[in-house]
């Protein structure tokens, strides 16, 4: 805003648009407060994975990965710490330690030679340096099998989606377009479902998929009742499906359109936003999905996806903390990048699902 601006203005105005400022700074303040809070576990996971086992252990050690630096004397490697002199704080290395008197060196002028100093090298503070240990990461794909694993999942999650997305698109169409007998009431009994608890199906289901279709230790379990949609995912498809005006598929039909063809060629390339919304939504829940890959996969160790595999390699590691992040944040890469290239899209799918034009 420029002076010539301001003058033109009233006291009144001017000190409302101060306020607003200040509002919106206060706001955007808060929410970058928040976001770091919500960020801190992944940065301290990403921080340590690529540290040392010692430095994860060590609860007094540095944030950063860093190691104690060394400096060689007379052919031997020893500490570096922090020394105070009289001329301000030096770096000196611990030759010989005692109790209460120790030999160090002046790394910056060794031609001195050992110099004698009394007190507790303890309580010295040793000098670190940046080291990342990058070599985590190819370990922890080695050790878990990672290509198996991604290979696992990216197929459930794929193959899952597209089944689920195709169903339910199609029953959202006939729930928004079209008048049949029962509808409200058969869309409230679909609704219904949403709170119903997983753990009130879950022995009957289990039941019929292992002894009466005889479908344990394979994916049928996991993949086929995902082709039948989903009905929070239908809910979503419906309320975008009635924001789109009934005119363009009037002008459809009079152009010689059946249902199928307008569902085809009018209605999916407007609901771009939303099927790319429910789309993602299916692929996250299915990359993150734990408890059926689990107790449908039992006894084929080989189909695990990435959930089980982690959880598998959690227990058989579990004192190798850094190779454990390591390998979670491996397993974060593909999803975090797939939301972000279609973060746009995904995020217009969520605002207008839901909201009548």
């Amino acid at each position: 805003m420029t002076a010539t601006t301001l003058r033109s203005l009233s006291p009144y105005q001017i000190a409302k648009r101060r306020r607003n400022l200040l509002l919106s700074m206060g706001v955007t303040l808060a929410a970058l407060i928040l976001l770091m809070i919500y960020l801190m576990p992944l940065g301290y996971g990403v921080i340590s994975s690529l540290k040392t086992k010692s430095q994860v252990d060590d609860p007094q050690g540095p944030l950063l990965p860093s190691e104690t630096v060394k400096y060689e004397y007379e052919g031997q490697q020893y500490d570096v710490y922090y020394m105070p002199t009289e001329t301000g704080i030096q770096e000196w290395a611990l030759v010989r330690r005692g109790r209460s008197n120790s030999d160090f060196v002046d790394i910056n002028n060794p031609e001195v030679g050992l110099i004698y100093w009394e007190g507790n090298w303890r309580q010295l503070d040793p000098v670190h340096e940046l080291s990342f240990q990058w070599n985590n990461y190819p370990e922890a794909w080695d050790t878990i099998e990672f290509p198996q694993l991604l290979a696992n999942t990216l197929v459930y999650a794929f193959v899952t989606m597209i089944g689920t997305l195709v169903a339910s698109a199609l029953v959202a169409y006939g729930f928004a377009r079209f008048e049949f007998p029962f509808k409200n009431l058969l869309f409230i009994i679909l609704i219904s479902t949403i709170i119903l608890p997983p753990a009130v199906t879950l022995v009957p289901t289990y039941a019929f998929f292992i002894h009466v279709l005889n479908w344990g230790g394979t994916w049928l379990p996991l993949i086929v009742p995902q082709m039948f949609g989903n009905a929070y995912n239908v809910f979503l498809l419906r309320q975008y499906f009635l924001t789109i005006p009934t005119e363009m598929e009037e002008a459809a039909r009079i152009d010689g359109a059946g249902p199928f063809r307008t569902f085809i060629s009018v209605i999916l390339p407007q609901a771009v936003p939303a099927l790319t919304a429910v789309a993602l939504f299916h692929f996250f829940f299915a990359w993150n999905d734990f408890f059926g890959p689990l107790i449908y996969l039992a006894g084929n160790r080989k189909g695990n996806p990435i959930t089980v595999g982690l959880t598998e390699f959690n227990g058989l590691y579990s004192s190798e903390t850094q190779l454990i992040l390591a390998a979670a944040i491996i397993s974060m890469i593909l999803p975090l990048t797939i939301f972000f290239l279609a973060q746009r899209v995904f995020i217009q799918g969520i605002v207008i699902t839901g909201v009548d034009k």
